[in-house]
């Protein structure tokens, strides 16, 4: 299905793309008789059409920053040329008043600020022209009434801003809701198997692992087997441990009582257990939590997300790095990041993360984050991981802010 919707929308892509290509070469033939043979101006007007016409039709294969950074400007170039080269044109200036609209279709701020940006530029540039250098009054439209064109103006590139406000916001939010729905497919889907499988395979492994340690108690201390019982007892501990980490996912969330939490307290106090776990890796952690920060959590649970997500940040660093945990309020809300400056990750990657049996640690689970994401969202709040490789990586936590009483 996802395949058939990119096929679709790259379809419509280019049925859009060929109108808009047989229009700028309908312009051409059209100004051709104002030209005798081929001048300057039309060969201009003929390279920007080539130009442009040749950066749309990569860009679908090449989706990146610098061919829509030239879309832009190859595409501001292309309108302003029209309105030197045809001043008779009036409606020409109502193309240069919606150039940054071109952007908006990418949903990226930067590329949006930076049409502005030039399409500013480009104005203030043409406007100074005509006042001073349009001594054959090519222009009286936008001369005579500079001030009104100049409104104009800038209200067009309001109402363009307020378009792609609401349109980003939107795409952010229902961007935000399909993560949000697709985390929670997640907690439901493990949860199911930990229902299903966990009980049935905890039976067996509690006879096996007593029979174990009755065998292994009754062996002389000397006997070189003994080690190999205790080597296979340690195993099914760490079975144990994966199935109880299954079984934490699937308790209604209903079991344990939520408490105001000093967040400054449980942040000190997770640290301080976690400062000689950072020394074994040459790692030091540096703590700054303002005052007054309370949240409404289950304390053991926020301990157990808080541990597991500096531990990571302790792994992933390299030797001698400083982990940083830092907890602020930001207006309604208590924000904690854990900020590490290790291997980091790549955007699939982290898509990836919280996914049942996906990790990047040789003898991961990916078990522990898909437990702090449920913890997490029982309190209301939101886990968030921002990557770079080679460059580090940046965990929030949010949580709502909750006065102490």
């Amino acid at each position: 299905m996802k395949e058939l919707y990119t096929r679709i929308q790259k379809k419509l892509y280019y049925i859009t793309l060929l109108i808009i290509i047989i229009l700028m070469c309908l312009s051409l033939f059209v100004v051709h008789d104002r030209y005798e043979g081929f001048e300057l101006g039309y060969l201009v007007h003929l390279l920007l059409v080539i130009l442009f016409a040749t950066c749309l039709i990569i860009y679908p294969k090449y989706e990146i920053q610098a061919i829509r950074i030239a879309i832009i400007t190859i595409g501001s170039i292309y309108f302003y040329v029209l309105f030197y080269l045809y001043p008779e044109t009036s409606s020409t200036f109502i193309f240069l008043c919606f150039i940054p609209a071109i952007s908006i279709l990418f949903f990226d701020p930067r590329i949006f600020y930076f049409s502005l940006l030039l399409n500013g530029i480009f104005i203030t540039l043409t406007f100074s022209y005509i006042m001073v250098f349009d001594e054959a009054n090519l222009y009286p439209h936008i001369k005579n009434d500079l001030i009104g064109n100049s409104i104009n103006f800038i209200a067009s590139q309001v109402i363009l801003y307020f378009l792609f406000y609401l349109s980003y916001v939107r795409v952010k939010r229902q961007q935000l809701y399909f993560e949000q729905v697709q985390q929670t497919e997640r907690i439901r889907a493990t949860g199911q198997v930990a229902a299903a499988v966990a009980h049935e395979i905890r039976n067996p492994l509690t006879v096996v692992k007593g029979f174990l340690q009755f065998y292994e108690q009754s062996m002389p201390d000397k006997d070189k087997k003994k080690k190999h019982f205790a080597l296979m007892i340690s195993e099914l501990n760490t079975a144990e441990q994966v199935i109880s980490q299954y079984l934490s996912i699937s308790k209604p969330s209903q079991e344990k009582r939520l408490e105001t939490l000093n967040v400054k307290e449980t942040l000190k106090s997770v640290t301080d257990l976690l400062k000689s776990y950072g020394l074994l890796y040459d790692n030091e952690i540096n703590l700054y939590v303002e005052d007054q920060c309370y949240i409404r959590g289950n304390g053991i649970e926020l301990k157990q997300v808080l541990i597991n997500i500096i531990k990571n940040a302790i792994e992933a660093s390299k030797k001698g790095d400083t982990v940083q945990v830092r907890a602020k309020k930001r207006k309604e809300f208590i924000e904690i990041e854990v900020v590490d400056r290790g291997c980091g990750m790549t955007d699939t990657e982290i898509h990836a993360l919280g996914t049942p049996f996906y990790s990047l640690k040789s003898k991961g689970t990916g078990l522990g984050l898909m437990i702090c994401y449920n913890i997490v969202e029982k309190f209301n709040g939101t886990l968030q991981f921002s990557s770079s490789k080679d460059e580090g990586t940046t965990v929030t936590l949010t949580f709502p802010v909750i006065k102490n009483s």
